[in-house]
């Protein structure tokens, strides 16, 4: 299961790099939002209890060959909607240059622009998020909106754009018609692969989620991304969650396991 990509596939990406198929088998769970009665959440088990972590600065290759330092940071982060921005901006004004490697030009030109549809995205800089710091920089390499958090005692999810602490996790909405009458959201979580990007994901020249690599991580998904999926879910529909993700675990009676984590 762990070879590389190739059937249908004309990407510029290693083909010899471990990455999974697309497809493989999953197992999921279904539950009512204890705090909303016409939500149901449907859980990806087999990733939410997969190993993967962020490998950030450890063997990340990045998405873009020609900045591999820029992880998946080299295309910039669109704004979910304005709030996003707004919220953002606000951590953004608090940055200093001990934090910010470019915050001169950033001041100076400006920290987003639009992209071809007109859609709000931060900036893209020397190949990569202006907010992304290189290798060498004194205030540390890698987000500065996260190494500020850090600094400061915030959860760094809360000073991102929400694409980029969401990532790799997905959550998607689809309103379910019961067939009586009524109906209730269905709110999905798991994985966003290489797929969710859309066409252009066959040209990411490497991905984390589905790599054998990235799938290292001492803790599975569910309680390494703690704070995200309880901000993603809400704290009691993620304290159900811990539940069904600690029983797939013990039991797997019909095991599910993600493809790219290790043999056991």
């Amino acid at each position: 299961m762990t070879t590389a990509l190739r059937s249908g596939i004309s990407g510029g990406y290693d083909l010899h790099v471990p990455e999974v198929s697309l497809d493989f088998p999953r197992a999921f769970v279904e539950f009512a939002d204890p705090a909303d009665h016409n939500q149901v959440f449907r859980c990806d088990l087999t990733w939410l209890t997969s190993r993967w972590t962020c490998i950030f600065g450890s063997g990340c290759k990045g998405i873009d060959a020609t900045s591999p330092d820029a992880g998946c940071c080299s295309l910039g982060a669109h704004f979910a909607d304005e709030a996003d921005h707004t919220r953002v901006a606000g951590f953004v004004a608090a940055l200093g240059p001990q934090h910010w490697q470019h915050r001169g030009e950033g001041r100076a030109v400006g920290w987003t622009e639009t992209d071809d549809d007109g859609e709000l995205k931060t900036r893209t800089h020397r190949g990569a998020c202006i907010f992304h710091n290189s290798p060498g920089f004194a205030g540390g390499a890698g987000c500065a909106l996260h190494t500020w958090a850090l600094d400061n005692d915030i959860a760094p999810h809360l000073a991102k754009p929400d694409v980029c602490w969401q990532l790799p996790l997905r959550r998607q909405y689809r309103e379910v018609d019961r067939g009586d009458g009524t109906g209730y959201t269905e709110v999905q979580v798991g994985e966003y692969g290489r797929s969710a990007w859309g066409p252009g994901g066959h040209d990411l020249d490497w991905y984390c989620s589905s790599n054998t690599e990235a799938h290292v991580g001492s803790d599975p998904v569910y309680v390494s991304t703690a704070p995200e999926l309880t901000a993603l879910m809400g704290a009691p529909a993620y304290a159900v969650l811990v539940e069904h993700c600690v029983a797939f675990l013990r039991d797997r009676a019909a095991p599910v396991p993600h493809p790219a984590d290790p043999a056991v």
